[in-house]
């Protein structure tokens, strides 16, 4: 079944909202539950744990990307959610958004659930906190979709895949929108690990424009007043274009630094892609470039085609930034344990998934041997405003295929 295309979705501005909340508390039924564990089910199991924000200021995404996860081992499997006839088990954890938390979950779940393997978490603080664990406990932590370069950068261990895009390809896909003579710009982040890795790996991207003010705000933040203050005070007296490049993620809406009248002083808010929630921001600003990770009206392939329909078909509306990546996560899961007969033992997966390559909603993506990272396309994006839709929509301008792009690798192996 083909993408169902715009005109063929009239119910989703009026119902995104409500609908993207009944996924939340539909898409738990696909779970299974973990039980107590004989050594006889053991041996017939694949027990991945999957620990994710559940709660806190990301759970929108975590809870995306439970929802794609779950698909994507349907899809992955023929239904059938088994390997190598072993019966595949997902133990869910809530790390809340919070490191702590989220360490001791991964260190449970490999030593007391016996998990084979780990999914998650969401946010990258939490993720750098896990990393350890992995390394410790000599498991695979299939990092989805927390982004920090230094994941899979300074911080990275041999036990450590990810299929989440980093901060790298964000920025060196949205530099291919903003990197030109005469541009002058200003970033506005998120105080953490996501914001200042997206903002030090987009200043690495910028090659022709100028970057003058790098404004961090708490990731609480709700009155974006005094930070937008200080990014036009760095901007309004330069000459030719000026754009405040925004990198934010979860809760706040920086996008309220517009009511300061930007336009005013001649400058613009340019931005990568998010979830549809979040996109309804984007209608106040038609024409704005930026580049995405996902958005379901654009990837070509049979992959996409069978989320969209089944996400379509179970939910009543389309499938969102993380649904994809919780499915690509599961599908890199599935084939791996494919090519090991369903063996869990973890060198033979290191050994299957380094290189692996993999088709995904967004296409082929192949772990990269040097730090197991993704590689992957992204999408340049024009902004259209369509009455029909809540959101403002992201129009392809081009896809940036992975090949095209000269992501680091930043880790010390």
């Amino acid at each position: 079944m083909p993408p169902l295309p715009h005109s063929l979705h009239p119910l989703l501005p009026r119902r995104t909202a409500a609908s993207l909340a009944l996924i939340g508390a539909c898409c738990g039924l696909w779970a299974t539950a973990a039980l107590p564990l004989t050594a006889q089910a053991a041996g017939n199991e694949i027990r991945i744990a999957h620990i994710y924000s559940k709660t806190g200021p990301l759970e929108a995404y975590g809870k995306q990307t439970q929802t794609g996860f779950m698909m994507g081992l349907d899809y992955a499997t023929g239904g059938t959610m088994t390997v190598g006839g072993k019966k595949i088990v997902v133990i869910e954890k809530d790390d809340q958004g919070k490191p702590d938390v989220g360490k001791n979950l991964l260190a449970t779940a490999y030593g007391d659930d016996k998990a084979d393997l780990a999914v998650g978490p969401t946010a990258s603080g939490v993720a750098l906190a896990m990393l350890p664990v992995a390394e410790e406990y000599k498991k695979i932590l299939l990092v989805e979709p927390a982004v920090a370069d230094s994941i899979t950068g300074d911080k990275w261990n041999k036990y450590i895949f990810r299929t989440g895009r980093n901060s790298s390809q964000d920025a060196i896909s949205n530099a291919v929108a903003l990197d030109k003579a005469g541009v002058t710009i200003a970033t506005l982040a998120q105080d953490y690990a996501f914001g200042r890795d997206g903002v030090k790996a987009f200043r690495d991207a910028i090659k022709k424009a100028r970057i003058v003010h790098e404004e961090y705000l708490p990731t609480t933040t709700t009155d974006f007043t005094a930070g937008a203050q200080r990014l036009i005070d760095k901007l309004k007296n330069e000459p030719g274009r000026k754009v405040v490049f925004i990198l934010w993620a979860g809760v706040g809406n920086p996008f309220k630094i517009a009511d300061l009248d930007l336009k005013r002083y001649g400058i613009e808010i340019a931005t990568g892609g998010n979830i549809l929630p979040a996109m309804t921001a984007y209608k106040q600003f038609p024409g704005m470039e930026g580049a995405a990770y996902y958005y379901f009206g654009i990837p070509k392939n049979p992959v996409n085609e069978w989320l969209v329909a089944n996400h379509y078909k179970q939910f009543k509306t389309p499938p969102d930034f993380f649904t994809a990546g919780g499915m690509t996560a599961a599908i890199a899961v599935v084939e791996a344990l494919k090519k090991t007969g369903g063996d869990t033992n973890t060198n033979k997966l290191i050994k299957a998934m380094e290189g692996m390559s993999f088709e995904t909603p967004k296409g082929k993506m192949s772990f990269r041997p040097e730090d197991h990272q993704a590689m992957q396309a992204m999408y340049h994006f024009k902004i259209k405003v369509d009455p029909a839709f809540a959101w403002g929509v992201p129009e392809l301008v081009r896809e940036i295929k992975a090949e095209e792009m000269n992501v680091p690798i930043r880790n010390q192996r």
